[in-house]
């Protein structure tokens, strides 16, 4: 058989198992298998005010409430090596598939029943932090107050701690450490002309808008 048709099968394979692939329906989550798979989850993210001493001190991010699609993203790119952080990347590639689904349905649904960020009031926008908001576009995927993005894919920001806010959005301003950083094209883009200050005025600010985001305290052993 002639090189270029041996080729040419070999892609035509290579393009019908990816098209298989992709037509296959993603990993469904169980919220009630997860709440049995978090015990390595509760010892940070559900006791309130908990903090992380790297890459520098901060308070982990509260999961509770999240997008379970995003949350999904991010233990998979953790996974991946794409977002670098020791402890979350060990812990993220003890899990399966379906143990990142279960996890992240459970933590979507966790804590329900608070009232709605739409029922309090939000804080309106200096000119200088609408200024900062526009040149990240940020409601653009984050959406209406930060807090309904347009996809679930993408997090909701409103109400998290603020320290953490400025290590994430750090992260995306790093190259070539093989300890910290996170590989997002788009978000890298977005933020690598913004200061260490500016930063941190955005930071405060997503802090400080009512969202649906929560620590839900929750025992070890049960």
């Amino acid at each position: 058989m002639p090189r270029s048709i041996r080729i040419l099968g070999c892609l035509a394979t290579a393009a019908l198992a990816s098209s298989h692939a992709l037509a296959q329906d993603p990993v469904t989550g169980d919220p009630a298998a997860g709440k049995q798979k978090a015990a390595m989850c509760i010892g940070c993210h559900s006791i309130p005010g908990y903090q992380s001493s790297f890459p520098e001190i901060h308070k982990v991010p509260m999961i509770s409430g999240q997008n379970a699609r995003y949350l999904s993203a991010a233990l998979s790119a953790y996974r991946k090596g794409d977002r670098k952080h020791p402890t979350m990347r060990g812990i993220s590639a003890s899990l399966t598939d379906q143990d990142i689904a279960d996890l992240s349905a459970y933590y979507e649904s966790h804590g329900q029943g608070a009232a709605p960020a739409s029922s309090r009031t939000v804080p309106v926008p200096s000119q200088q932090i609408q200024a900062l908001l526009t040149r990240g576009n940020c409601v653009a995927c984050h959406g209406e107050n930060l807090n309904k993005p347009i996809d679930s894919a993408y997090p909701k920001l409103a109400g998290q701690h603020a320290d953490y806010l400025l290590v994430a959005m750090r992260a995306y301003q790093i190259d070539n450490n093989p300890y910290i950083g996170r590989a997002n094209a788009i978000m890298a883009a977005q933020m690598k002309d913004f200061t260490r200050a500016e930063l941190k005025l955005l930071a405060n600010y997503m802090a400080g808008l009512p969202g649906d985001l929560r620590t839900v305290p929750q025992a070890r052993f049960r």
